[in-house]
């Protein structure tokens, strides 16, 4: 283990985020225990994380979806790999939410067992590059000034979550080991509804119809922007002293990308992709008009 600088820490080949780092935690994670019902949502960093937490907020808690109660999303599916120091996830009454951006070698062995679920959530890799880039920018992260700085410490796998290649690669190769499903971001772009009735099946959960249109209205990105719950304008301006709204949830957009990569840009992320990403099965939305 090494602090990289003052904003990551490198453990086990993995780029973590400095602040509010748990090293203790860190070393115990392949021990830590797992229940049946628990559940993972597992993503690289920029790849609709927050959206997933409050789809899972929507379907498994009545009173959020109500709201008749304000607790915030992240504190009902909180990040894994950076407990509160108020959290006790043993004490965690179950069904258990978690949010994580761990590579398959070092999320708990117990989840081996396949009986918790988890739920991969990829994104198109050159709108996370685009997302980081402006997301860097507010946050304790370095900052490159330019979208050609950022793709060279993208590319090289220099930034929290490292080698996005690795990360989406390993977790797919390594899926029968897990109970996991696969969802594209872009997917739930194109047909919420649809995706989100997806997750309600693997998860084993029923809604009735009206409770399935208010998870729908209020994971629309639009109203998830407003929702003080779900936006994370509170953890910005608490734990980080952000003042400045909405950075987290920026566009959400797909094929943002091509407002922010030159030609020859896009040409040298292709030829590196190809490279990497030969032969893998799993199937890539790049711009809004693709099928």
């Amino acid at each position: 283990m090494e602090d990289i600088d003052s904003f990551l820490f490198k453990f086990e080949g993995y780029y973590f985020l400095r602040p509010g780092l748990d090293i203790g935690f860190l070393e115990t994670l392949n021990d830590f225990e797992i229940r049946e019902d628990d559940v993972f949502i597992v993503t690289y960093p920029k790849s609709g994380t927050i959206w997933f937490q409050q789809i899972l907020n929507l379907i498994y808690f009545d009173e959020h979806r109500k709201s008749t109660e304000n607790l915030e999303t992240i504190l009902r599916v909180p990040y894994f790999e950076y407990p509160n120091q108020n959290t006790d996830f043993v004490k965690r009454p179950s069904p258990r939410l978690f949010t994580t951006h761990l590579p398959y070698y070092l999320v708990p062995s117990g989840l081996k067992n396949k009986k918790a679920k988890i739920i991969y959530v990829y994104r198109n890799p050159k709108d996370i590059m685009c997302s980081y880039f402006h997301f860097s920018k507010k946050m304790p992260l370095p900052a490159a000034t330019t979208i050609e700085e950022f793709m060279k410490l993208f590319l090289e796998g220099k930034v929290l979550g490292s080698l996005w290649f690795d990360h989406i690669k390993d977790w797919y190769e390594h899926k029968s080991l897990f109970n996991i499903e696969f969802m594209m971001y872009e997917e739930l772009k194109k047909d919420l509804r649809g995706s989100i009735l997806k997750i309600c099946k693997f998860l084993g959960k029923e809604l009735s119809d009206e409770d399935m249109d208010t998870v729908v209205s209020q994971a629309m990105f639009e109203n998830m922007k407003l929702d003080p719950r779900a936006n994370y304008d509170n953890i910005l301006k608490d734990q980080f002293g952000i003042q400045e709204k909405g950075h987290f949830l920026r566009k959400g957009t797909i094929g943002d990308w091509k407002n922010y990569m030159t030609v020859e840009q896009n040409e040298r992320f292709d030829k590196i992709f190809q490279k990497n990403m030969k032969d893998f099965p799993l199937k890539f939305i790049w711009d809004m008009n693709e099928e």
